[in-house]
Protein backbone atom coordinates (compact mmCIF):
# COMPACT_ATOMS: atom_id res chain seq x y z
CA UNK A 1 0.00 0.00 0.00
CA UNK A 2 1.25 4.01 -0.75
CA UNK A 3 1.13 6.33 1.71
CA UNK A 4 -0.99 7.95 -0.46
CA UNK A 5 -3.73 4.94 -0.65
CA UNK A 6 -3.03 4.27 3.45
CA UNK A 7 -3.74 8.55 3.28
CA UNK A 8 -7.66 7.89 1.55
CA UNK A 9 -8.49 4.79 3.48
CA UNK A 10 -7.65 6.55 7.01
CA UNK A 11 -9.70 9.82 5.01
CA UNK A 12 -12.61 7.16 5.08
CA UNK A 13 -12.84 6.31 8.90
CA UNK A 14 -12.18 10.42 9.61
CA UNK A 15 -14.53 11.45 7.32
CA UNK A 16 -17.27 9.29 9.03
CA UNK A 17 -16.13 9.63 12.62
CA UNK A 18 -15.04 13.44 12.72
CA UNK A 19 -17.28 14.75 10.30
CA UNK A 20 -17.40 18.31 11.90
CA UNK A 21 -13.84 18.16 12.53
CA UNK A 22 -13.08 22.31 12.59
CA UNK A 23 -10.30 24.26 14.16
CA UNK A 24 -11.21 24.85 17.61
CA UNK A 25 -9.67 28.12 18.13
CA UNK A 26 -12.95 30.38 17.99
CA UNK A 27 -12.90 33.71 15.29
CA UNK A 28 -15.16 35.71 13.22
CA UNK A 29 -12.79 37.56 10.52
CA UNK A 30 -8.84 36.08 9.14
CA UNK A 31 -7.14 39.00 11.83
CA UNK A 32 -9.01 37.09 14.58
CA UNK A 33 -7.68 33.93 13.56
CA UNK A 34 -4.07 35.24 12.96
CA UNK A 35 -3.86 36.61 16.30
CA UNK A 36 -5.39 34.05 18.18
CA UNK A 37 -3.07 31.60 16.44
CA UNK A 38 -0.08 33.70 17.79
CA UNK A 39 -1.26 33.60 20.80
CA UNK A 40 -1.72 29.86 21.09
CA UNK A 41 1.84 28.67 20.64
CA UNK A 42 2.75 26.88 23.76
CA UNK A 43 -0.56 27.52 25.21
CA UNK A 44 -3.77 25.79 24.42
CA UNK A 45 -6.33 26.52 22.68
CA UNK A 46 -8.85 26.31 25.00
CA UNK A 47 -6.95 28.94 27.68
CA UNK A 48 -6.69 30.91 23.91
CA UNK A 49 -10.53 31.02 23.76
CA UNK A 50 -10.99 32.29 27.67
CA UNK A 51 -9.25 35.41 26.55
CA UNK A 52 -9.44 36.65 22.99
CA UNK A 53 -13.37 37.44 23.69
CA UNK A 54 -12.02 40.87 25.60
CA UNK A 55 -8.76 40.94 23.78
CA UNK A 56 -10.86 41.48 20.60
CA UNK A 57 -13.58 43.89 22.62
CA UNK A 58 -10.59 46.22 23.37
CA UNK A 59 -8.67 45.60 19.98
CA UNK A 60 -11.16 45.63 17.11
CA UNK A 61 -8.66 46.42 14.12
CA UNK A 62 -5.37 46.09 12.77
CA UNK A 63 -5.44 49.60 13.75
CA UNK A 64 -5.89 49.51 17.37
CA UNK A 65 -3.61 46.53 17.95
CA UNK A 66 -0.61 48.67 16.04
CA UNK A 67 -1.15 51.67 18.44
CA UNK A 68 -1.54 49.40 21.46
CA UNK A 69 0.35 50.17 24.57
CA UNK A 70 2.51 47.15 25.11
CA UNK A 71 2.42 46.70 28.50
CA UNK A 72 -1.52 46.92 28.34
CA UNK A 73 -1.59 44.51 25.64
CA UNK A 74 0.65 42.16 27.47
CA UNK A 75 -2.14 42.34 30.21
CA UNK A 76 -4.82 40.39 28.11
CA UNK A 77 -2.79 37.75 26.57
CA UNK A 78 -0.78 37.33 30.18
CA UNK A 79 -2.56 33.67 30.48
CA UNK A 80 -1.65 32.97 27.27
CA UNK A 81 2.40 32.55 28.44
CA UNK A 82 5.55 34.52 26.43
CA UNK A 83 3.52 37.46 26.69
CA UNK A 84 6.21 39.77 26.49
CA UNK A 85 7.45 38.22 23.21
CA UNK A 86 3.94 37.72 21.89
CA UNK A 87 3.09 40.91 22.34
CA UNK A 88 5.58 42.67 20.55
CA UNK A 89 5.43 40.52 18.02
CA UNK A 90 1.41 41.07 17.59
CA UNK A 91 2.33 44.74 17.51
CA UNK A 92 4.86 44.62 14.98
CA UNK A 93 2.79 42.07 13.07
CA UNK A 94 -0.41 44.53 12.73
CA UNK A 95 2.32 47.65 11.95
CA UNK A 96 3.05 45.54 8.92
CA UNK A 97 -0.43 44.56 7.98
CA UNK A 98 -1.55 48.22 8.11
CA UNK A 99 1.42 50.04 6.67
CA UNK A 100 2.15 47.25 3.76
CA UNK A 101 -1.69 45.60 3.11
CA UNK A 102 -3.84 48.18 3.79
CA UNK A 103 -4.69 46.90 6.77
CA UNK A 104 -5.79 43.46 5.00
CA UNK A 105 -4.71 39.80 6.02
CA UNK A 106 -2.97 38.96 3.03
CA UNK A 107 -3.65 35.01 1.27
CA UNK A 108 -0.04 33.96 0.48
CA UNK A 109 2.44 32.06 2.59
CA UNK A 110 5.27 34.43 1.38
CA UNK A 111 3.23 37.64 2.68
CA UNK A 112 2.14 36.10 6.09
CA UNK A 113 5.49 34.35 6.79
CA UNK A 114 6.23 38.52 6.25
CA UNK A 115 4.19 38.66 9.68
CA UNK A 116 6.31 39.18 13.02
CA UNK A 117 5.25 36.19 14.56
CA UNK A 118 3.72 34.11 11.97
CA UNK A 119 5.68 31.23 10.98
CA UNK A 120 4.86 28.62 8.57
CA UNK A 121 2.16 26.51 10.49
CA UNK A 122 0.07 29.91 11.43
CA UNK A 123 0.40 31.03 7.94
CA UNK A 124 -0.86 27.20 6.55
CA UNK A 125 -3.95 27.59 9.20
CA UNK A 126 -5.06 30.95 8.14
CA UNK A 127 -4.76 29.86 4.10
CA UNK A 128 -6.67 26.94 4.55
CA UNK A 129 -9.24 28.06 7.36
CA UNK A 130 -9.74 31.80 6.22
CA UNK A 131 -8.68 31.63 2.35
CA UNK A 132 -9.65 28.20 1.81
CA UNK A 133 -6.55 27.18 -0.05
CA UNK A 134 -4.84 23.85 0.51
CA UNK A 135 -1.89 23.90 3.48
CA UNK A 136 -0.81 21.33 6.08
CA UNK A 137 -0.51 22.69 9.71
CA UNK A 138 1.97 21.24 11.26
CA UNK A 139 1.34 20.97 15.10
CA UNK A 140 2.60 18.64 17.87
CA UNK A 141 -0.16 16.31 17.07
CA UNK A 142 -0.03 16.50 13.46
CA UNK A 143 4.03 15.38 14.52
CA UNK A 144 3.17 12.73 16.70
CA UNK A 145 0.50 10.84 14.45
CA UNK A 146 1.95 11.10 11.26
CA UNK A 147 5.37 9.23 12.37
CA UNK A 148 3.28 6.76 14.60
CA UNK A 149 1.23 6.30 11.65
CA UNK A 150 3.85 5.70 9.28
CA UNK A 151 3.44 8.94 6.98
CA UNK A 152 6.66 10.40 7.82
CA UNK A 153 9.80 9.73 9.84
CA UNK A 154 10.73 13.57 9.93
CA UNK A 155 10.69 15.30 12.96
CA UNK A 156 11.48 19.06 11.76
CA UNK A 157 7.84 20.68 10.82
CA UNK A 158 8.48 21.68 7.34
CA UNK A 159 9.85 18.41 6.04
CA UNK A 160 6.55 16.98 7.69
CA UNK A 161 4.37 19.62 6.18
CA UNK A 162 5.87 19.08 2.72
CA UNK A 163 5.89 15.03 2.79
CA UNK A 164 2.39 15.27 3.70
CA UNK A 165 1.22 17.85 1.07
CA UNK A 166 2.62 15.28 -1.50
CA UNK A 167 0.64 12.34 0.03
CA UNK A 168 -2.99 14.05 1.44
CA UNK A 169 -5.05 15.41 -1.39
CA UNK A 170 -5.03 19.46 -1.46
CA UNK A 171 -8.72 19.85 -0.58
CA UNK A 172 -8.90 17.27 1.71
CA UNK A 173 -5.57 18.83 3.78
CA UNK A 174 -7.32 21.26 5.67
CA UNK A 175 -9.76 19.10 6.95
CA UNK A 176 -7.53 16.15 7.73
CA UNK A 177 -5.31 18.56 9.74
CA UNK A 178 -8.13 19.15 11.88
CA UNK A 179 -9.22 15.60 12.13
CA UNK A 180 -5.68 14.67 13.50
CA UNK A 181 -6.28 17.38 16.28
CA UNK A 182 -9.41 15.84 16.85
CA UNK A 183 -8.47 11.82 17.01
CA UNK A 184 -4.90 13.09 18.89
CA UNK A 185 -7.47 14.10 22.03
CA UNK A 186 -9.74 11.45 21.68
CA UNK A 187 -7.39 8.47 21.17
CA UNK A 188 -3.94 8.72 19.93
CA UNK A 189 -2.34 10.73 22.90
CA UNK A 190 0.73 11.55 23.48
CA UNK A 191 1.29 9.51 26.70
CA UNK A 192 -0.62 6.20 26.06
CA UNK A 193 -2.21 5.91 22.80
CA UNK A 194 -5.43 4.00 22.64
CA UNK A 195 -4.52 1.53 20.00
CA UNK A 196 -6.99 -1.14 20.92
CA UNK A 197 -9.96 1.04 20.23
CA UNK A 198 -8.45 3.19 17.50
CA UNK A 199 -10.43 2.88 14.37
CA UNK A 200 -7.19 3.41 11.91
CA UNK A 201 -5.61 1.14 13.77
CA UNK A 202 -5.38 -1.43 10.37
CA UNK A 203 -3.64 1.76 9.01
CA UNK A 204 -1.23 2.77 11.44
CA UNK A 205 2.20 1.46 11.78
CA UNK A 206 2.81 1.64 15.16
CA UNK A 207 -0.67 0.04 16.26
CA UNK A 208 0.95 -2.62 14.21
CA UNK A 209 3.92 -3.03 16.54
CA UNK A 210 1.54 -3.22 19.31
CA UNK A 211 -0.24 -5.66 18.26
CA UNK A 212 3.07 -7.93 17.13
CA UNK A 213 4.40 -7.84 20.86
CA UNK A 214 1.34 -9.51 22.12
Amino acid sequence: MTKKEQVLLIQKVFDDIYADADCTLEYTNALHLLIATQLAAQCTDARVNTVTPALFERYPTVEAFAEADIAELEEYIKPTGFYHNKAKNIIACCKRLRDAYDSIVPDTMEDLTSLAGVGRKTANLVLGDIFGKPGIVVDTHATRLANRIGLTKQSSPVKIEFELADIVPKEYQTRFCHQLVMHGRAVCNARKPKCDICPISVYCKKAGVEKNKK
